[in-house]
C-alpha cells in the first residue's frame, strides 16, 4: 500500500450486507476523497493520514531539493515523464533520444515495479540508462532518483529523462528534484483522463498526446481531450506527437530545447 495514497488498500470501510434495514443502494458514486486528507484508508483518520502524509512528503522534498542543487551545479535538464501503462512512454523517449543525440549528452533513469526491458531498449539508442526496480512501490521517490543520478554518466549541460512508473496518480505528488512533469496521454485513452486523474495533469508544464497516428481508427475527441485538461490546468502546454510517423517528435524537442537554459546557474 502507498502510505501517501491508500492504493492497494482493498476495503476502506466495513460494509454490512446483511440486508439489515439500515442498508441502502444509491446509484451516486461512493466518494472516499472528500475528507481533509483527500483519501480514505481504513483504520487511519484524516488526521492521520495527513501527518503520515506530510512526513513521507517533507522527507522526500529534502531529498528532491537536493537532487535539484546538483542538477544545477552539473547544469543538466531532468525531465520526469508520467503517464499511464501503456500510453507509450518508453516508445515516444527512444525517438526523442535518437532526434536529441549529438546535440547534447543525455542519460535516462528507467522506473518499473519489474524487469529492466525498457532500460535495455533505451541502451539500444546507444544512450546510458539506470533501471529502477520498485517492488510493490507504485512511483519512484527523490531519495530513489538521488542514488540513480550517482551512477549515469552524463556530462555537463546534459538532459536526464525519468521515466516513472506507469501510474497517474501516485507520482502526481512527490518531486524527484526535476524542472518539469511531462504528462503524455495516448488517444487510446479516454480523452476524459484529464479530469478523472486531475492532480497529474495540475502538476505537470505539458502534456504530451501520443499516438495521433491511430486518430483515424478511433473516436478519441483531441479537443475535448485539451479541454478538459486545460480545465485543470490553464497553462499546460499540449504537444500532439506520432512517435510512429515522428509527427510532433520536433515540436517536442524544441521545448526541450527551450528549456535548458533554465538549468544554468546565473
Amino acid at each position: 500500500m502507498c502510505t501517501v495514497c491508500g492504493c492497494g488498500e482493498a476495503d476502506n470501510h466495513s460494509h454490512d450486507h446483511g440486508g439489515g434495514k439500515d442498508h441502502h443502494h444509491h446509484d451516486g458514486p461512493h466518494h472516499y476523497g472528500q475528507g481533509e486528507a483527500g483519501v480514505s484508508v481504513a483504520g487511519f483518520t484524516q488526521d492521520r493520514l495527513i501527518q503520515i502524509e506530510q512526513n513521507i512528503l517533507s522527507k522526500n522534498d529534502g531529498y528532491a531539493e537536493r537532487n535539484r542543487r546538483w542538477l544545477a551545479e552539473q547544469e543538466i535538464l531532468a525531465l520526469n515523464l508520467v503517464s499511464s501503462p501503456g500510453a507509450g512512454k518508453t516508445t515516444l523517449l527512444v525517438e526523442t533520444l535518437k532526434t536529441l543525440t549529438g546535440r547534447m549528452p543525455l542519460g535516462v533513469i528507467e522506473g518499473d515495479q519489474e524487469t529492466d526491458n525498457d532500460a535495455d531498449r533505451i541502451r539500444e539508442t546507444g544512450v546510458s540508462a539506470i533501471q529502477i526496480n520498485t517492488g510493490k512501490g507504485c512511483h519512484l521517490d527523490a531519495h530513489m532518483i538521488g542514488h540513480a543520478l550517482q551512477d549515469l554518466p552524463v556530462s555537463r549541460g546534459g538532459a536526464i529523462f525519468i521515466e516513472n512508473v506507469g501510474n497517474l496518480v501516485c507520482p502526481a505528488a512527490f518531486d524527484l528534484g526535476e524542472e518539469s512533469k511531462v504528462v503524455i496521454l495516448s488517444v487510446t485513452e479516454g480523452e476524459d483522463k484529464p479530469i478523472k486523474y486531475p492532480d497529474m495533469f495540475a502538476v505537470a508544464d505539458i502534456m504530451i498526446l501520443s499516438k495521433i497516428d491511430l486518430l483515424p481508427y478511433l473516436t478519441f475527441d483531441v479537443e475535448k481531450a485539451i479541454e478538459y485538461a486545460c480545465r485543470v490546468n490553464p497553462d499546460l502546454e499540449v504537444v500532439q506527437v506520432s512517435a510512429k510517423t515522428g509527427e510532433g517528435i520536433e515540436v517536442w524537442t524544441d521545448w526541450i530545447m527551450d528549456r535548458l537554459p533554465a538549468t544554468l546557474e546565473t
